[in-house]
């Protein structure tokens, strides 16, 4: 069946329509050329999606933005465009019943819409992003109005179904919208759920997939250039009450947050979807897609089929908030991002006409590289989704980008074909050949594409593993240990040995003198990564469910193993390896054997031990401190939705002028970033894990169950953790994965700030993050950096005590004010061990702020004589004196234990250089030192 634009010659009119007029069959014959309201905005969508893919790391809701340029802007857009198109190729009515200057005003309406809301989202204008769903979801029911006005006029025909689709579809994504809109009312984490799944399943599977299954009835064998299954229009009314009852299930039980009536519902919707999907077999079998267009349509109906079984098991499971990332590579990348360029491949030169030899040069251009582009896109995502190690997702991901955005350039490649084909036919306008095909690349060529697309996902691979081999897999090569004068015997004791928990299961084994040992090593620890060292061997870390042998070639006799990840060890992740049969000769025994463990190959969990007491580590004359932390406290965001990515990464930094340590961080920095805002504000942090181990957080801002949002995910994943600040004060998060005090003492912590009512403005606020450092060794460069000591942690041995994780950067860097400045200075102990008695040398406080209550001071005027002046987080209770009754009591420090927080405030009436230290005069030689500076 032919869906090409309708020839320029008048169609017979409908019962009721307005008479096509010259001006109308004007419009009709310059459609089938070019129209930048039409044919630019998806260009566009699709060129930006690109650009935040590549710099997604400095966009705020990158993620967000990527899904909804793709889906809201780019396929939105396509399916006004080729929706109205196809209605009226299929009904034939009159153009006047929907004018070209008509179409204009909506698609206008849309792309002003779609960019309120792509500013209005990531720049937290919750005003703008309504108001951007508002005009969105008014063009959407204009669009709907119009296709259901040209249902009305037309004659009776077939495939009037297809419109039918649309139709329902026009009515979910205002629907869909709404239920998007709610997500910004910072309603409660169980709400939040439902609605996000309601909101993605109703634009999903409403607007984009009851659209695309009305199109490819007709479409599909179309674009195959061969006749239809003779029940397609059957199968086509037979799914679609399906498929809107399925929707219906679906968004009712996500509502009433009944998984397994959303399941169900999903599940109706997949078979629904099956049954349609009978129509599109038959022309596939005849003739199989072998263009750009029908294979990467193909494709893409693979994936949502993927998506929608992805879907199922997540809600099942109740995890669809926490893997939004791989819903949306299944469904943006995997499915939209592949049946759009696969449908403009075909639709673009059929709609700038021009005759069968200008389409096919046009559609020609498609095929450019389509095997190798194809391999890249759908075997890449493939990787991306397994569980490799993260750089290896990096790189091979960057070439997945590359294939896909390739396609833009070809577009424009193709446009600028077609039109230099039919200036070259002189501008005639032949009539269209339906039968006419395009040049097939021949099997060789597409062959040698399909290899050098899988060649250069080996070479992105390959490029991953070589800048983090440890991550996979691949640990230092195996060396010869040094056997004691024992008879090797020829026998070999194999065990295997599960990794869970802190513990080695079993953790002893026994094994004859002589023996050759081979341990399997397999972790079944879903959490995180572990490692085994043993006799000089030792495996790479290993993710949930590989194994990996660690092989001893002749056991003369004990051996003590251990896991190296910082901390393990001390948990009592230990394996010994016991003999049995004659003892080795003197001096080259148990004890030699006992050495090999000592001597393990360095890795990044292992310690340099070592006294460090007699290093200089602080000395009078420092070098400069390379990246020092601004101590500025920034005002807290209008918003009052805060929604933050926080990357677990282990990076080295300095810890000390001139010292490096392999830090555990949070988005690179130790402490992590800071969250400020006030009472009543919702915060939607996603957690994702781009370390070595298993890590975790825990936001003492909120109050809700630790089991979900607190559990500890292994390397690759990610979780949302939604809290609402319902309290006010300087708040600790941490990661809580076990051992907690060395993530914590390796500086995965940090602070959020929740304003107390009525806080009067200051001249300056500064934030300081107290917490200890434990070092396994000196280093004087990141290359050389190792991991925080886990012994010195248990023994509350700290070598620094720091600052917002750098001692003594503030005596360099000083912290600036000026006379009669009126300074707030927030302090919060993150520890893991070591209490503080914050005091500047020199000045007197006047406001002091503890844990959530005034001690001294406060927004209503001091506080009582006993300090317990406090309700509410913060409002002092008669706004009396101070603490002798006439306003002159004052403070020298704030006393916090571990976890504990506050602030002071404090003028300063002349120039000078005021330290501000730990009280713990230990700790500020250690380092928890600064000097604030007070100039005229």
């Amino acid at each position: 069946m032919n869906l090409t634009p309708p020839s320029p010659t008048p169609p017979s009119p409908s019962p009721g329509a307005p008479s096509p007029t010259p001006r109308d069959r004007g419009a009709r014959a310059q459609a089938r050329g070019i129209w930048p309201l039409r044919d630019h905005p998806a260009l566009l969508w699709m060129l930006l999606a690109v650009v935040v893919a590549l710099v997604h790391q400095w966009v705020p809701d990158a993620t967000w933005l990527m899904v909804h340029l793709v889906l809201l802007g780019a396929l939105t857009h396509s399916i006004f465009v080729w929706s109205t198109h196809f209605a009226q190729a299929l009904l034939k009515t009159p153009d006047a019943l929907d004018s070209r200057s008509n179409q204009s005003r909506r698609l206008t309406l849309l792309l002003v819409g779609t960019a309120a809301v792509m500013v209005g989202v990531p720049s937290a204008q919750w005003w703008l992003v309504v108001t951007g769903a508002v005009l969105v979801s008014s063009a959407v029911i204009w669009h709907g109005l119009m296709l259901r006005r040209r249902l009305v006029h037309a004659l009776p025909g077939r495939f009037r179904i297809t419109i039918r689709y649309y139709l329902f579809a026009a009515v979910c994504l205002p629907v869909g919208a709404a239920f998007g809109a709610a997500l910004a009312l910072g309603l409660s984490q169980s709400w939040h759920d439902r609605l996000l799944v309601a909101h993605m399943m109703t634009n999903l599977l409403g607007w984009v997939g009851l659209t695309v299954t009305g199109t490819l009835i007709t479409l599909w064998p179309t674009m195959l250039r061969t006749p239809m299954d003779s029940r397609a229009e059957a199968l086509a009314k037979q799914a679609l009450p399906i498929l809107l009852i399925a929707l219906v299930i679906t968004d009712a039980g996500a509502l009433a947050g009944l998984r397994q009536v959303t399941v169900s519902g999903l599940v109706l919707y997949a078979a629904g979807l099956a049954w349609w999907a009978r129509a599109l077999w038959v022309p596939a079998r005849r003739r199989p897609p072998r263009e750009f267009a029908t294979a990467s349509v193909a494709c893409a109906l693979g994936w949502l089929a993927v998506g929608i079984g992805t879907t199922i098991f997540l809600v099942a499971r109740g995890q669809v908030s926490d893997s939004l990332g791989t819903l949306a590579s299944i469904f943006v990348v995997g499915f939209a991002a592949q049946l759009l360029p696969g449908a403009l491949s075909y639709l673009m030169p059929t709609a700038l006409g021009g005759g069968p030899s200008v389409v096919r040069a046009g559609q020609k251009v498609f095929n450019t590289l389509a095997a190798l582009r194809l391999v890249i896109i759908n075997v890449g995502l493939i990787l991306c989704l397994a569980p490799v190690p993260s750089l290896v997702r990096v790189t091979v991901s960057v070439l997945v980008l590359l294939a896909l955005a390739a396609f833009l350039p070809i577009m424009i490649t193709s446009i600028v074909t077609s039109i230099r084909a039919k200036r070259a036919l002189g501008g005639g306008l032949p009539p269209l050949d339906p039968t006419a095909r395009v040049e097939r690349p021949p099997s060789a060529l597409t062959l040698a594409q399909s290899v050098a697309g899988t060649a250069a996902l080996l070479v992105a691979i390959t490029v991953g593993v070589g800048l983090d081999p440890v991550a996979a897999g691949l640990g230092g090569g195996a060396r010869a240990v040094p056997v004691a004068s024992v008879t090797p015997t020829g026998e070999t004791t194999r065990v295997e040995v599960s990794a869970s928990g802190m513990t080695f299961t079993p953790d002893t084994v026994t094994v004859p003198l002589g023996n050759r040992l081979v341990i399997d090593l397999v972790n079944d620890d879903p959490a995180t990564t572990h490692d085994l060292t043993l006799g000089g061997e030792k495996t790479s870390r290993l993710g949930y469910g590989e194994h990996e042998e660690l092989v001893i070639d002749v056991v003369s006799g004990p051996i003590e193993g251990w896991c190296t990840i910082v901390g393990h060890r001390q948990a009592g992740m230990t394996f010994s390896v016991l003999t049995q049969g004659a003892p080795p000769v003197a001096g080259e025994g148990s004890d030699a054997s006992a050495d090999h463990g000592d001597d393990a190959p360095a890795d990044h969990g292992s310690e340099t031990q070592g006294d460090l007491s007699t290093v200089p580590l602080l000395t009078d004359d420092p070098p400069p401190v390379i990246q020092p932390i601004d101590p500025a406290l920034p005002p807290a965001p209008e918003t009052t939705t805060h929604r933050v990515t926080l990357t677990a990464q282990e990076v080295p930094l300095e810890v000390a002028p001139g010292i490096w340590q392999q830090r555990w961080t949070f988005n690179g920095q130790a402490p992590g970033p800071t969250l400020h805002g006030t009472v009543g504000d919702v915060f939607e942090i996603t957690l994702v894990n781009d370390g070595t181990m298993g890590h975790s957080i825990d936001f003492h801002a909120g109050a809700l169950a630790p089991d979900e949002p607190m559990r500890t995910i292994p390397p690759g994943e990610s979780l949302v953790y939604r809290f609402t600040a319902e309290r006010s004060g300087i708040w600790m998060y941490h990661c809580s994965t076990m051992p907690m005090s060395s993530h914590i003492a390796a500086g995965m912590t940090g602070a959020v700030i929740i304003d107390p009512p009525g806080l009067p403005e200051v001249d300056h606020e500064f934030l300081l993050v107290q917490s200890e450092v434990y070092l396994s060794s000196v280093a004087d460069n990141a290359e050389e950096a190792t991991e925080v000591s886990a012994d010195k942690i248990a023994a509350e041995d700290p070598d620094l005590v720091v600052f917002n994780g750098i001692a003594n950067q503030y005596d360099e860097h000083t912290m600036q004010v000026a006379t009669g400045d009126r300074v707030r200075i927030w302090v919060l102990d993150a520890g893991p061990n070591r209490p503080t008695s914050f005091h500047v040398v020199g000045g007197q406080f006047d406001t002091v702020y503890q844990e959530g209550r005034w001690l001294l001071g406060g927004p209503g005027g001091a506080s009582d004589a006993d300090g317990d002046s406090v309700v509410d987080g913060g409002s002092a209770v008669d706004g009396g004196s101070g603490v002798d009754g006439e306003g002159t009591g004052g403070g020298q420090a704030l006393g916090l234990m571990p976890a504990q927080g506050g602030f002071v405030e404090l003028v300063l009436p002349e120039e000078g250089h005021y330290p501000l230290v730990s009280h713990l005069m230990i700790d500020a030689e250690r380092g928890a030192h600064g000097i604030l500076e007070v100039s005229d």
